[in-house]
């Protein structure tokens, strides 16, 4: 028990980080992909979830935030969230139910993973449920990327396919797997 409390070592850490990063990386050249590829409501939501991936890996990964630097923080976090929310509204009303089934979920596993950042770890019930939900939500979300690939959509199954990929770190740095700091700036 005492091994899954302590730090991994600092290779595995440097090599996770480095993983990580190259993850973040395929993402963002996914907007410039999808700029070109796909739809306005595409292109916004994939930039704007970046936006927010960063922000939180921000937040989870150990650094330290002044107060400047946690205002703009929120400030940028409002705006890409409201990019986020226009997409998933633009997909409901040009009938891309798979899009919208997708921003929903994954407004879901955002929503999971504040309050696992946020609400206090006495609360032992809710923290079970939340994992429980957030597990049928990463389900979720990949079966909807075997969807895409199944349907031909080899962008959007890739796309979906690195976004879990980039979650499943943010997971480990939630949870401390990967070395660094659980808590989020308040």
């Amino acid at each position: 028990m005492g091994a899954a409390t302590s730090p991994p070592p600092a290779w595995a850490q440097r090599a996770f980080a480095g993983f990580k990063w190259c993850v973040y990386a395929l993402l963002a050249a996914n907007v410039l992909l999808y700029s070109l590829h796909g739809t306005l409501a595409e292109t916004v939501d994939t930039a704007a979830w970046v936006v927010l991936l960063l922000l939180f890996e921000w937040e989870t990964g150990g650094w330290s935030m002044g107060d400047g630097q946690r205002r703009f923080a929120h400030g940028l976090r409002l705006c890409a969230t409201l990019a986020v929310i226009w997409a998933c509204v633009s997909y409901s009303l040009d009938g891309e139910w798979l899009d919208f089934a997708n921003a929903c979920a994954w407004l879901g596993v955002v929503v999971a993973l504040e309050s696992e950042l946020r609400v206090d770890a006495g609360f032992r019930r809710f923290h079970r449920l939340r994992r429980g939900a957030t597990l049928g939500l990463y389900a979720l979300l990949a079966a909807f990327a075997l969807a895409w690939l199944w349907q031909g959509e080899w962008l959007d199954a890739w796309d979906a396919a690195l976004w879990l990929i980039a979650f499943v770190a943010i997971e480990l740095n939630v949870f401390g797997l990967a070395g660094t700091s659980r808590s989020a700036a308040g």
